[in-house]
C-alpha cells in the first residue's frame, strides 16, 4: 500500500520517481513510555552497496550495530534527528514523529529530489514524497534509515539508564514491560518519561 504526496505532474503510475537523489526515512521509538522519538534519513551510494540491509526489527543487536557503522561510512549522506519528550507531550507522538522526520530530511547534506517514508503517513516536506507500508522491509534506503534510528535511540536509552538506573532503560528501552511499569509505580515518572502517555499519567502520585 502506497500513499503519495507530490508536486510533480500526474505520471499515471505510483512507480514513477523524479530523477535525482532518493532518500529513505524511518523512525524509532513511537511506542515507548520514555525518551525522545528518533528519525533518520539516508541517501545510499549506488557505488558502495551494503549487504544485509533489512528492517531493523528483524536484525540482531550485533548485526544492527555493524550495519550502523557501515551505513554511516558508505552512505552518500545521512541525518539522525529526534523530537524531545517535551515535544511529544506538547504536540502528541504522531506529530512529534513527523517533526523528527522533517528534521532528518532537512539535516541531509545533499538535498533529495524524492523521499520514501516507511508507513502510511508523510511529514510535510518541500519535495515529492511517498509513504510505503512496511517500506523498511522493501526499500534499502528505508531499511538503512530504520537501522540508524533504532541504534541511535538504543544508545540514547543507555544514557537515560545512566541518569536514572532505577527504571532499567538499558534493558527495556523505555517500553512498557512489567518491570518498567513496576519501577514507575515505585518511583513515579523520571524527567525522561512521556507524561501524556496513560501508564505514566497513572503513576503520578
Amino acid at each position: 500500500m502506497r500513499s503519495r504526496r507530490s508536486s510533480a505532474p500526474e505520471q499515471g503510475s505510483l512507480d514513477w520517481t523524479p530523477p535525482g537523489l532518493v532518500a529513505g526515512v524511518d523512525e524509532a521509538g513511537r511506542g515507548p513510555l520514555a525518551g525522545p522519538v528518533f528519525a533518520a534519513a539516508v541517501i545510499l551510494d549506488d557505488l558502495q552497496p551494503i549487504a544485509g540491509l533489512a528492517d531493523s526489527k528483524a536484525l540482531t543487536a550485533a548485526r544492527r550495530a555493524r550495519l550502523y557503522d557501515e551505513i554511516r561510512a558508505k552512505a552518500l549522506c545521512f541525518c539522525i534527528a529526534q523530537a524531545s519528550t517535551e515535544e511529544i507531550d506538547q504536540i502528541n507522538i504522531l506529530q512529534a514523529t513527523m517533526l523528527a522526520m522533517q528534521r532528518a530530511v532537512q539535516g541531509l547534506r545533499l538535498k533529495p529530489a524524492f523521499v520514501q517514508v516507511d508507513g502510511n503517513r508523510l511529514p510535510v516536506l518541500p519535495m515529492p514524497a511517498e509513504a510505503i507500508v512496511k517500506g523498511d522491509a522493501k526499500v534499502q534506503a528505508i531499511s538503512a534509515a530504520s537501522i540508524l534510528a533504532k541504534v541511535a535511540r538504543d544508545l540514547f536509552c543507555e544514557h537515560m539508564h545512566q541518569t536514572h538506573p532505577e527504571y532499567g532503560f538499558a534493558t527495556h528501552k523505555g517500553y512498557g514491560t512489567p518491570e518498567h511499569l513496576a519501577a514507575l509505580r515505585a518511583h513515579g515518572p523520571s524527567p525522561w518519561h512521556r507524561r501524556s502517555f496513560g501508564p505514566v499519567r497513572e503513576s503520578v502520585r
